[in-house]
């Protein structure tokens, strides 16, 4: 997708209302090309009042990255299942948590004034379609190990999907039993078996205050095989405004939004009901 329509994309959901969004990925040009032109999106849509413009790193280069293009979040991966761990930063728990340290104190080296917020993304939490079920008991561990390093918070990821609402339940009560309820605010869905809203009304119930979505549930994993996008962000916003939540979002520029941005991309598969059925007759927020 070339630079200028990604940050055409940035600016109308910005113009939605979408006040956090992550822009891309400070990864290998090598291993994804389509993300060589994050440090140029970053600068490009720094200039939008209120927007948290968050980014993904897989190690201590793409911190530094990070930090030089001017992101305001960075958020780092470490999977629960090492094997998936191995597969997709090459790195094993031992020397992700090293990486992930290294990444703190540069990080913590930074000006306050312009310090990015850092968050380590525990990735493959609820089940991993290469090693299967995961212990609930590692990924409380290595939510502990990781915040006891200095890491502000962590973040809960179903990156395969296999989550269901109790299993969420017990891994979220659990991390805040071991660790404080004020380290782990947000969740990352996906609905590849169809249980994303169930587990975002879970979550909601709870406390959590960070849901992760996209639009049109694009994206995936190359290295989660099966791996779908994440919950449609027009689903997740209508299921929050019909429940009296308020999101800050306008939801009919959001399908505006999914409309061109669809236009952009024509060639990839475009998920969600909200923009098949449409809002419900008589709809007022």
């Amino acid at each position: 997708m070339p630079t200028d329509h990604k940050v055409r994309w940035i600016e109308l959901e910005h113009a939605a209302g979408v006040r956090e969004i992550e822009v891309g990925s400070f990864v290998s040009p090598k291993l994804l090309p389509q993300m060589a032109d994050t440090a140029e999106v970053v600068k490009r849509v720094s200039h939008l009042n209120d927007l948290t413009v968050a980014v993904l790193i897989p190690n201590l280069r793409g911190c530094e990255a990070a930090i030089e293009a001017g992101a305001d979040k960075i958020s780092i991966p470490l999977s629960v299942s090492e094997t998936h761990s191995v597969k997709n930063v090459r790195r094993d728990h031992a020397a992700m948590i090293e990486e992930i340290a290294a990444c703190l104190r540069l990080v913590e080296s930074v000006e306050a004034a312009v310090r990015p917020q850092f968050e380590v993304g525990l990735s493959t939490a609820f089940g991993c379609t290469i090693e299967g079920q995961i212990d609930e008991s590692k990924v409380i561990n290595l939510a502990r190990i990781v915040l006891d390093l200095g890491v502000a918070e962590v973040g809960l990821s179903d990156t395969t999907g296999m989550g269901n609402p109790v299993q969420l339940e017990r891994l979220v009560t659990g991390i805040w039993a071991a660790c404080g309820s004020d380290r782990l605010t947000g969740v990352h869905l996906h609905n590849t078996r169809g249980q994303g809203l169930a587990n975002v009304l879970k979550a909601v119930e709870l406390g959590i205050t960070t849901i992760d979505s996209s639009l049109g549930g694009l994206g995936g994993c190359p290295f989660a095989p099966g791996a779908s996008g994440n919950i449609v962000t027009e689903d997740l916003v209508f299921l929050l405004e019909s429940m009296g939540y308020d999101t800050g979002i306008d939801i009919d520029r959001l399908i505006s939004v999914r409309k061109e941005v669809a236009g952009l991309l024509s060639n990839e598969e475009w998920f969600g009901f909200l923009s098949d059925a449409g809002l419900p007759l008589g709809w007022a927020k």
